[in-house]
């Protein structure tokens, strides 16, 4: 689900990332991240095992250096902050794991339990069902605990900085997972911590919500890449994270929203400076979905734009997906929606109930796709 962004510019240590989105209280925004992933490798283990050993992974792009503390070096680690910080096929074999680990739940088999005495902080700056049950129930039934941490809990960067929590979390967990407004907010402790941390949700990006949607697309459309996804509405937070998948892995991505609501100018460029993906900015909804495999739709008033609610439903006329606009797509487009749905608003209940509607299946793979994520970051 999308949220409002925010101004300031900050540098990271590794590369020089100029952003924006990172405190929680501004309107439109210009964000930039250097694409690629140098030094990242990915561990390789045998496959369900009951148990496994600790493992030293590799840092992202946004990490910290290693640091020399009393003569020891401390070991790098691996966040997942965002899709451009990983290469096609890193993404690919996290999606293969996801797969392979969802193939295991499914059977009813419950023998695979490679968090067994693990622990996860989630911190939630803003509330949500999809994110909170889907790691919590994911992280229990791979053997882990998690521990819910709420806007009132910890209250971050107000009753206590950021890079203070992070690194008394790292002292207590084997990973975290936050929920947070400003894109800042993921990158400090991501900066700050010793255990790797995984963005679940920020006002520049969602990272875990679109390898959802493509496991969803692996199956149900048969593969991922060379497909066509057509998203219409407002060019947030999913926007960016679909443009940033697109900038690693090949496909079609259109844009389709109002003037004055595209996706942030930088962001956009990347994408299309990486030459791998076709992607188009339209402000006509009706020749976007042309030849569509997935329509994809979200809120057009998020988190924190409420109060904008009436002005954006006159803003965003024409931009709901409805039967029509389905139709329009063609017989094989399925319907994409991250959740939750303003029925009657975005999309039309009929839409969402339709038989090419795979919104339930998607919301289901929140769980399954992040389960390999996390056994990524452990190196499991």
């Amino acid at each position: 689900m999308a949220a409002i962004c925010s101004h300031s510019i900050v540098q990271s240590e590794k590369s020089a990332l100029p952003t924006h989105f990172y405190s929680s209280r501004s309107f439109r925004r210009s964000v930039k991240f250097s694409g690629g992933l140098s030094g990242f490798s990915v561990a390789s283990s045998a496959r369900f095992p009951a148990r496994f050993p600790s493992i030293t992974c590799q840092t992202s792009a946004t990490s910290p250096s290693p640091v020399v503390s009393k003569g020891v070096l401390k070991a790098e680690k691996k966040d997942f902050l965002h899709l451009s910080d990983f290469d096609k096929s890193t993404l690919m074999k996290i999606l293969d794991r996801a797969i392979e680990v969802k193939a295991q739940l499914k059977s009813g088999d419950r023998t695979f339990l490679p968090f067994e005495g693990k622990t996860m902080a989630m911190i939630f700056a803003k509330p949500s069902m999809r994110t909170r049950v889907s790691f919590e129930t994911g992280f229990f039934l791979l053997g882990g605990h998690a521990i819910y941490l709420g806007p009132d809990t910890i209250q971050m960067g107000k009753r206590e900085e950021t890079r203070d929590i992070a690194r008394v979390l790292s002292r207590y967990n084997d990973v975290i997972m936050a929920r947070v407004f400003g894109h800042q907010d993921i990158l400090d402790l991501a900066k700050y911590a010793t255990v790797p941390v995984i963005n679940g949700l920020t006002d520049y990006n969602h990272p875990c919500q679109v390898m959802a949607d493509a496991l969803t697309m692996i199956e149900h459309i048969g593969k991922l890449e060379g497909t066509k996804v057509v998203y219409v509405g407002d060019g947030n937070n999913m926007a960016h994270s679909w443009l940033l998948l697109a900038s690693v892995v090949p496909l079609h991505f259109v844009c389709a929203c109002p003037k004055g609501f595209e996706p942030d100018k930088n962001t956009v460029e990347k994408a299309r400076q990486a030459g791998i993906s076709k992607i188009e900015i339209s402000h006509d909804p009706k020749e976007a979905v042309k030849g569509a495999d997935v329509v994809y739709s979200d809120v057009w008033a998020s988190m924190g734009q409420k109060e904008e609610a009436e002005y954006r439903r006159k803003a965003f006329q024409g931009f709901q997906v409805n039967e029509e606009l389905m139709n329009l797509a063609g017989s094989k487009a399925y319907f994409m929606h991250c959740l939750p749905a303003e029925r009657g608003v975005e999309v039309t209940d009929g839409v969402i109930e339709a038989p090419n509607s795979i919104v339930f299946p998607q919301a289901e793979n929140r769980m399954h796709a992040q389960n390999a994520i996390m056994l990524h970051v452990l190196g499991l």
